[in-house]
């Protein structure tokens, strides 16, 4: 463990401008999210998302970006799962993609909405039927004694639904409406390019920040 702290990279991929940077962060996150799927990142649409709870309590886990466009950033969970139930009390949340291979990062902040029950039932009903037993089948974050419970589950939704299962009414989108976002990009001697965009009314204010 003791080698862990002499673990460190000099980044040198590309680097960032505020100069160069749209006024509105939407169409940047849109050309690094390609460029990304260009460069073969691993799953690039995977991201943190922080949640915290009534007393402010955080936490954090790994979702899938499902839409990201001026509107907003969407994904799909289970309402009743620790984060759907965090978000019913505090609809705020953070965004955290990191894409190693290109050196950067992009930090999303905002308010957080459920999307219609339209756009849930669409997506819901593009998913494999394997996926969407599943979403029967888990009672998200609860307790359960045992693996087999999980395969009785899906043993018994699949047998009642076949494999044209509706979309449970505990499983849906979220939108997250960005109020900050910040982009960055790795640089030789820590003295990161970090480029930090602010929603003040209908505006995004532009600054540079300090690694």
């Amino acid at each position: 463990m003791d080698s862990i702290a002499q673990l460190r990279k000099n980044y040198t991929f590309g680097q960032l401008s505020e100069t160069d940077v749209p006024g509105n962060p939407i169409p940047l996150f849109q050309l690094w999210f390609d460029q990304a799927v260009r460069a073969e990142c691993p799953e690039p649409n995977s991201m943190t998302l922080a949640t915290a709870d009534k007393a402010g309590n955080p936490s954090a886990r790994i979702v899938l970006l499902k839409g990201a466009d001026e509107n907003g950033f969407t994904f799909f969970t289970n309402y009743e799962s620790q984060k759907g139930k965090e978000l019913a009390i505090r609809p705020q949340a953070a965004l955290l993609f990191h894409w190693h291979e290109l050196e950067r990062q992009v930090r999303i902040q905002g308010v957080v909405e459920r999307v219609s029950a339209a756009e849930s039932d669409e997506y819901f009903h593009s998913r494999p039927a394997a996926s969407r037993i599943g979403a029967w089948a888990s009672p998200q974050s609860s307790a359960i004694p045992n693996r087999e419970f999980l395969e009785e589950a899906e043993k018994r939704f699949t047998a009642e639904f076949g494999d044209a299962p509706p979309r449970p009414g505990h499983w849906g989108g979220y939108r997250l409406r960005p109020t900050e976002i910040e982009f960055w990009q790795g640089r030789p001697s820590r003295l990161h390019d970090r480029i930090h965009y602010k929603l003040n009314g209908s505006t995004w204010q532009v600054n540079r920040l300090a690694p």
